[in-house]
């Protein structure tokens, strides 16, 4: 395996991170990169992150046999019709966002004959954002989602699978809309109540963040993540993480009904149930993990 050119839209955490990990294997002879902050581009350069850099899409996709969508996912569709025209025959476009449903299917249709898009979602990330946050180790041990259709190239999806596994990752797949229902759950609720939780506190006296200890600080911890890439992630899955957001304020609602009434037992009885499901969770993470990917 190894690339002419590799061209990454975004040279921010996840897609420095990308650039230096690929640096370190040595399978591209270059890898060029997009933003919105020449500076930074220049910096990304300086440094040997990059090699070299674009402002225009058109420039930075001709001649690249590989191209990652490293952006917020709310930009994709836009980037992608700009750059479809300028693409190689036989480049493969992946990505790396939170979000696959409706937009894989849309990117797939933006393919011109013989370009082929394949969704990949590294599960990895930090609570800083920016390319000097980034590392070539983000991605070392890390699950990697990608998620084919039925119009997925066999071959393009052979060689993003081995680029992820080249790079650290444990690859499995997903359809597009498994991963969505999925990642709602588990990553994007999260973010939210984190968000939410911050707010709250703000609302309520911000003076109270000097005292906050540990289990505020680790609670929120995602709460630093970038608004403009999880407003996206919202819009996009915004049918799951409404679902998920009703069903979380049920059981808010449930436990507020508790206290109100004095129900020491029904507030044991909550706690008791989330508690084991954490402990189970922990214990055999990785199993739970495969048996729902491999049960897809």
């Amino acid at each position: 395996m190894y690339f002419e050119k590799i061209a990454i839209l975004g040279v921010g955490l996840m897609g420095a991170s990308f650039a230096r990990a690929v640096r370190t294997l040595g399978i591209a002879r270059k890898i060029c990169g997009f933003g919105r902050d020449e500076a930074a581009l220049v910096w990304a350069t300086k440094n040997g992150i990059i090699d070299c850099y674009d402002m225009t899409l058109s420039g930075l996709a001709s001649g690249a046999d590989l191209i990652i969508l490293a952006t917020p996912v709310g930009t994709f569709e836009r980037f992608v019709t700009e750059i479809s025209p300028h693409l190689r025959q036989g480049a493969i476009l992946t990505d790396v966002g939170s979000v696959k449903g409706s937009l894989v299917y849309t990117l797939e249709g933006l393919m011109p004959k013989g370009v082929h898009f394949v969704g990949a979602h590294p599960i990895a990330g930090k609570d800083q954002s920016g390319m000097k946050a980034s590392s070539g180790k983000l991605y070392k041990n890390a699950l990697c989602i990608v998620t084919p259709t039925d119009k997925t190239d066999l071959t393009a999806l052979e060689t993003v699978k081995n680029l992820w596994s080249s790079i650290g990752c444990s690859v499995k797949t997903l359809t597009p809309e498994k991963h969505d229902e999925i990642f709602s759950s588990i990553s994007h609720l999260p973010h939210i109540a984190a968000y939410a939780m911050v707010n709250v506190v703000a609302e309520i006296n911000d003076g109270f963040f000097e005292y906050a200890g540990k289990g505020f600080k680790d609670t929120t911890r995602i709460a630093g993540s970038s608004p403009e890439i999880w407003s996206d992630i919202c819009l996009l899955n915004n049918e799951n993480i409404t679902s998920h957001i009703t069903i979380y304020i049920d059981k808010l609602n449930t436990i507020l009904t508790h206290i109100k009434n004095s129900s020491k037992d029904g507030l044991i009885k909550e706690f008791d149930n989330a508690r084991a499901l954490r402990k189970k969770m922990n214990d055999s993470l990785h199993t739970n993990i495969e048996d729902c990917i491999d049960n897809v």
